[in-house]
């Protein structure tokens, strides 16, 4: 009966079954996004042999349009009550749009074009993948903040949605190279395709743990601990690159990047602090801003990833570096357009039939509607008057810069000291320092200063129970 009574308050227990139908719909959206994250700038440089520079300003640009759209994104959902779910509605309306714009994003037919009709067509698809991914990722999220109250329930919607998402991301990240050489009928470079996708093993094995490993170290201890694991991995990364030989220290490579994931694993937990931050505005305004909070958390996530699309690109194709992207003898991947666009539309297919499970799996039970509708001005103030919210987004920029900024230059490490058919290095020694600060030391600085913005983090788990407490007793 206490329990009930308890449930009753907001603070509701959550079946596994609704826990990894919630956690579905993070792995669709993951074998779409990781797709763009991982092997767009690729696609576009190396497949359709458009200039770097113009990539990176692509990514950096489709990123500053979503900062302006993911807002009224969020404005409209936290304004609206659509009948088949404040939240879930937007699985089903906006993820067969998705699906249908992640299957157009490589056309194989591009390949064949003008210059100019591929910078339009490049532009194009990839501006309203971006923009119908904020109609279904925003809402997404704030369908966790909408199932319960109970802390202890949201860090197992938490550890249960980022293994679902890593679930996507190894499929991704390891998948797409292996996809790829089926469809082109070349050999499988197996190396690469582990060290690609061995950096999210560290999530199955931490992310089941969270709640043990919490009670052990307490949130701001566990997080200073993956950080600093993931901080020693990507300096042996770059030893091995700098003083020693990749293709002779494979399994210490292999086990150093694992290193690296269990640091970059904080962006996964970064997520267990929109609900807190959603529950403090409640406790402050007397409005549940979720999906705002949630899009603003979006903009911050984006951010960093356009940042890092923006750079990556941009300095490995400087002069003083000469990286070649188009260069067939450098391409770290297959360039036969057919097999892009079928790997592609695999993984969409598939994300959509995960979206529409998940869409009958959640229940949303805290779910509010202003009696006035949010304006842009108030969602100012709410940053404004909000230190959470500020530091929260400061931690998503900082760790998924951190995360993606190597991405794409991953496919180079494991051929670093690769020799071309004359027995000359494939990359000069410029370009080998270059694919070294992108995989290994920028992302090291960028998770020092995650650890330092984690410690200006103010809720504690004490303080967010009497937060929720209060507020449910307000509501009574």
């Amino acid at each position: 009966m206490a329990t009930n009574q308890n449930e009753s308050k907001g603070f509701y227990k959550l079946s596994w079954m609704q826990r990894i139908g919630f956690g579905s719909g993070d792995l669709a959206q993951n074998l779409i996004f990781q797709t763009v994250a991982t092997f767009l700038m690729l696609y576009l440089t190396t497949v359709l042999k458009i200039d770097g520079a113009f990539v990176g300003s692509l990514i950096l640009v489709v990123r500053l349009i979503d900062c302006f759209w993911s807002p009224i994104v969020g404005r409209y959902i936290d304004n609206h009550n659509p009948k088949l779910g404040k939240y879930r509605t937007y699985l089903l309306w906006g993820g067969i749009p998705l699906t249908a714009a992640a299957c157009l994003l490589m056309l194989p037919a591009a390949a064949s074009w003008s210059m100019s009709m591929k910078i339009i067509y490049a532009t194009v698809s990839y501006t309203l993948l971006s923009m119908i991914y904020s109609v279904v990722n925003i809402p997404y999220g704030s369908i966790m903040a909408s199932m319960t109250r109970d802390n202890d329930e949201v860090l197992k919607l938490t550890s249960t949605r980022m293994v679902c998402a890593n679930i996507g991301q190894i499929v991704v990240q390891a998948g797409f190279p292996i996809g790829l050489a089926l469809f082109a009928s070349t050999v499988i470079d197996w190396n690469q395709a582990l060290f690609m996708a061995i950096g999210t093993i560290p999530a199955f094995i931490i992310l089941p743990c969270l709640p043990l490993l919490k009670s052990w170290f307490g949130k701001k201890g566990l997080y200073y601990l993956l950080l600093s694991i993931g901080i020693v991995g990507f300096v042996i990364l770059y030893c091995i690159g700098k003083f020693g030989n990749v293709d002779d220290m494979k399994v210490v490579v292999q086990c150093a990047k694992i290193m690296t994931g269990v640091g970059l694993l904080v962006g996964s937990l970064m997520w267990a602090l929109v609900p807190e931050v959603i529950s403090e505005a409640e406790y402050r305004t007397g409005n549940r801003p979720a999906a705002i909070v949630n899009a603003l958390a979006g903009v911050a996530f984006k951010a960093g990833f356009s940042i890092a699309g923006w750079i990556t690109p941009l300095v490995m194709g400087m002069g003083f570096i000469g990286f070649k992207f188009a260069d067939e003898e450098s391409a770290a991947l297959p360039t036969v357009p057919g097999a892009w666009f079928g790997v592609t539309c695999i993984f969409a297919i598939v994300g959509f039939a995960l979206l529409m499970y998940c869409f009958n799996s959640c229940k949303e039970r805290i779910a509010t509607t202003p009696e006035k509708p949010v304006t842009y001005g108030e969602m100012f103030q709410e940053f404004k008057a909000n230190k959470c919210l500020q530091l929260m987004i400061g931690i998503f920029v900082v760790v998924f810069l951190a995360s993606f900024i190597s991405a794409p230059v991953n496919a180079y490490y494991p051929k670093l000291n690769s020799l071309n058919e004359a027995m000359q290095p494939i990359y000069n020694a410029t370009q080998q320092e270059a694919i070294l600060w992108f995989t290994c030391v920028i992302p090291a600085v960028l998770l020092v200063i995650v650890g330092y913005l984690i410690y200006k983090y103010p809720l504690t788990d004490e303080r967010l129970d009497e937060i929720n407490r209060e507020i449910e007793a307000r509501n009574a």
